[in-house]
């Protein structure tokens, strides 16, 4: 939603008519609402229902105290088909953290946030994707629109805020038909 300047810059110097298509695997009210601004009488065609998660995620839940979560997360990652790992932490001063407490375990670990500059971005996927990372600790900036074959796990080590950004974040393992596995680390009670 940052890009709404950008969005309306660009409708302006648009002609009057022509034909706008917008395609997303999720589009999230907000979106909707924005499309309708800048289309005449727009149709949307769905397939499946909104919020769905993939059927090739097998989903479980952790309940742990939140100064226990650095041992559980390391102790999964120890577990052999823990090989490419995706870590959605919700801030990027935590998502920091726990970086640093993973290299200091000798975890081969890269991290992805809005602080990092593109080269950096570019650069942490780049090892992840090549293997010379196991593990990705990341934002929400890698939950939507990014496609890295073979993420066996997702860890959701912050729970999102909401449901849709749940659907985004695990639905980067278990893609092209393969399984994969959505992990959720959540306080106590």
């Amino acid at each position: 939603m940052g890009f709404l300047p950008d969005i309306e810059n660009i409708a302006r110097s648009l002609p009057k008519r022509r034909q706008t298509l917008m395609f997303s695997a999720t589009f999230p009210k907000e979106v909707e609402s924005l499309a309708r601004r800048f289309q005449y009488q727009p149709k949307m065609v769905q397939i499946g229902k909104r919020s769905n998660p993939a059927d090739t995620v097998a989903q479980c839940v952790y309940e742990v105290p939140v100064h226990l979560k650095n041992a559980l997360l390391l102790e999964l990652l120890r577990q052999p088909d823990f090989k490419r790992v995706l870590v959605f932490a919700r801030m990027k001063d935590g998502a920091n953290r726990l970086t640093e407490f993973l290299q200091s375990s000798r975890v081969k670990v890269a991290k992805l946030h809005s602080s990092r500059s593109q080269e950096q971005r570019l650069q942490a996927l780049q090892d992840f994707k090549e293997g010379k990372a196991q593990v990705l600790v990341a934002t929400d900036i890698v939950a939507r629109g990014i496609d890295i074959d073979g993420v066996t796990h997702v860890v959701n080590y912050d729970f999102p805020v909401n449901p849709e950004d749940y659907i985004h974040r695990i639905g980067r393992t278990g893609r092209a038909e393969a399984q994969g596995d959505a992990i959720s680390f959540v306080p106590e009670h």
